[in-house]
């Protein structure tokens, strides 16, 4: 480990954390494979070291939102299966062909540069043809999905293309009960039975995402994607927390306070003297701000666990610092300071935050930024021999 680089603040990855998430998950839908979502470095994670832990812990899948994505995991020599499914015009298709990385295709732009993507590497490209059932982003409408299919049946035909997958996404799954559930469903089913019944042979159907997979089983078909859940993090309040759904938070950020003084009573803190000190007290300075992803919307709200006790984001959340009262306490300059982790020791969660920023927890651990550094800890036994345990 780095200390120069770590000392000011880290984000330490239980990758032990992230396995057992992943067995808990596999556990849920074990007819199904398990797609591994790594997208946005695995969520804030980091994702070739997430992304090994997960295919080691019996991912067979991974999954990322860019084609760029897909392809560094390539580079950093990740194997097996890696779908991506976020295209623009001119994306890097004949490079994602000859890395074998399936493409999410939603329109017949996308199939159209998967095909000359295929032409241009001189093999078949893999194809995923996704369904917009209901959630309104990406994917093809039911009324244009005939058009859709028979495009991709004659590329198939010309062995320019390989349809590998059909496949959708829940707008409301961490939602119990909504009534879009049921709907989506119902139209998912109608979309794969008319592709296959013109042809298509798909290799996996899937539509379950991290909370579809915790609680809906009849979501499943072949492959689950889940993201959010493999991180050890709930979907949703709504579903339970993280410790009734077996999951395990892989993330702990801390700082090291940075200063600890005492100031009087009526004594302004940070922009704006949004906060006056109500008497004497200590103040301690915490040196993260918003260019580290710690959401300026918490000023006045944020929790960390600093000399031992609860405490409070003191005015705003400054761009490399905020500072907490210690209410007279006077912790060391340097003694950690505990942002969220999984809450064992008494300090606030991910999900404790996105309630202070009015976010989701999503938002939480994917927005850390580079400036903090990951230190992972207990890899598995297959790379713990030649184990980095700093890697910025």
């Amino acid at each position: 480990m780095n200390e120069t680089t770590s000392a000011r603040a880290r984000a330490e990855i239980d990758l032990a954390a992230l396995a057992a998430n992943v067995g808990t998950l596999r556990a849920c839908a074990p007819d199904a494979a398990l797609m591994a979502v790594v997208k946005s470095d695995a969520y804030g994670h980091g994702a070739v070291r997430c992304a090994r832990a997960a295919l080691d812990a019996g991912a067979t899948w991974l999954g990322t939102a860019t084609p760029e994505e897909a392809l560094a995991l390539r580079e950093a020599g990740l194997p097996g299966r890696i779908m991506c499914w976020l295209w623009t015009p001119g994306g890097p298709w004949r490079e994602a062909v000859e890395a074998d990385v399936d493409l999410g295709v939603s329109g017949l732009w996308a199939l159209r540069e998967a095909v000359e993507g295929a032409r241009a590497a001189g093999r078949s490209a893999r194809v995923q043809l996704k369904a917009d059932t209901g959630l309104g982003r990406n994917g093809c409408q039911p009324s244009d999905w005939p058009e859709l299919v028979a495009a991709a049946l004659r590329a198939e035909a010309e062995g320019l293309v390989r349809v590998t997958g059909l496949w959708s996404h829940f707008a409301c799954a961490d939602e119990p009960g909504h009534p879009s559930i049921g709907a989506q469903l119902t139209a998912f089913h109608e979309m794969v039975t008319y592709a296959e019944k013109q042809g298509i042979q798909p290799e996996v159907r899937h539509i379950a995402n991290s909370p579809a997979t915790l609680t809906l089983p009849e979501t499943h078909f072949d492959l689950v994607r889940t993201g959010i859940a493999t991180y050890g993090i709930s979907p949703s309040p709504a579903l339970g927390t993280a410790a009734e759904l077996g999951l395990r938070p892989v993330m702990t950020l801390s700082a090291s306070l940075a200063l600890v003084k005492r100031v009087p009573a009526g004594h302004g803190v940070s922009y704006g003297h949004h906060y006056v000190t109500p008497g004497d007290t200590t103040l301690g300075l915490v040196p993260v701000g918003y260019a580290d992803g710690i959401p300026r919307h918490a000023s006045g709200t944020g929790p960390v666990l600093a000399g031992g006790k609860w405490r409070t984001v003191a005015g705003r959340v400054a761009m490399d610092q905020f500072a907490v009262d210690l209410g007279g306490d006077q912790p060391a300059v340097g003694e950690r300071v505990v942002l969220f982790g999984p809450g064992d020791e008494g300090e606030p969660t991910a999900e404790d935050w996105a309630q202070a920023a009015g976010t989701i927890a999503y938002e939480i651990v994917t927005r850390i930024g580079t400036r903090v550094p990951r230190v992972y800890l207990n890899p598995p036994p297959a790379e713990a021999g030649g184990f980095l345990a700093h890697d910025a």
